[in-house]
């Protein structure tokens, strides 16, 4: 009988341990306090009307920033959805788009129908999201509670939003990029993530950082819209290992003669 009492005994502390995941999982905060950290980040939608390809970057101070902030469809647009997010936003976003609504009238009617479900720590006024369709209109919507500093501002061919940045500057800074960069659109987009950081980015850092670039056909291989995707999920220097990535790709090769 002694020879049980250890798996007894920890067969109860198991289960103790079992029941206090539980409890936590069943209060994930304290009162008055987020869930979860908001995607605070910034990021840049572009359109080329030469290529007609179209897709977005992004950088953040979270794990793996790629994971449900970007949304891209050829032909169709992107989307990049952020902050006190709703990661909804983005195939709803896409939906729109495919019905041929304009991205103004898409970004009205996702925040209008949002059903705000935890207004007391994830408020629909903290939602920041931009919508761009297949043709380069866009439009943005960052909400009064959106993490501080948070904003947009949108270029030619460009959008580019972000939340808990050092200030307006970031997003400045980076259409300006956008706008001056040549070459391929990964490398403008780059350009403009290059250009955020060097004013100041996300206050709290840099962790991971992501691009999407879509065009019907556009890819290598058959059947295949996806011109760039690519996820830095945990790196002290996030930019710098996306334009490695980047300048790897074909896109960032010099073409072969």
């Amino acid at each position: 009988m002694h020879r049980l009492l250890p798996f007894v005994f920890n067969l109860a502390s198991f289960t103790g341990l079992l029941c206090l995941l539980a409890a936590q999982s069943a209060h994930p905060a304290r009162e008055g306090e987020p869930p979860w950290d908001p995607v605070a980040t910034f990021s840049i939608l572009g359109h080329d009307p030469e290529t007609g390809e179209v897709g977005g970057a992004v950088q953040s101070r979270v794990f793996s920033v790629g994971n449900g902030v970007l949304w891209a469809e050829a032909d169709v647009g992107v989307v990049a959805t952020q902050a006190v997010v709703d990661v909804s936003y983005g195939p709803k976003s896409l939906a729109l788009l495919r019905g041929g609504l304009s991205p103004e009238r898409i970004v009205k009617k996702v925040w209008e129908d949002d059903s705000d479900p935890r207004p007391q720590d994830w408020s629909k006024q903290g939602r920041q999201f931009a919508v761009m369709n297949a043709k380069g209109e866009v439009a943005a919507f960052t909400g009064s509670k959106a993490p501080d500093w948070a904003g947009h501002k949108i270029g030619k061919s460009c959008s580019a939003q972000g939340n808990i940045l050092a200030g307006a500057a970031v997003v400045e800074r980076m259409v300006e990029a956008f706008e001056k960069t040549t070459g391929h659109l990964s490398l403008r987009l780059l350009a403009a993530l290059e250009a955020g950081q060097a004013a100041g980015g996300d206050k709290r850092g840099m962790q991971s950082a992501a691009m999407l670039i879509v065009k019907k056909n556009g890819g290598v291989w058959l059947n295949n819209d996806v011109v760039v995707r690519l996820q830095v999920d945990d790196n002290p220097e996030p930019i710098k290992e996306l334009r490695r990535l980047v300048e790897k790709s074909p896109t960032g090769r010099p073409r072969r003669r």
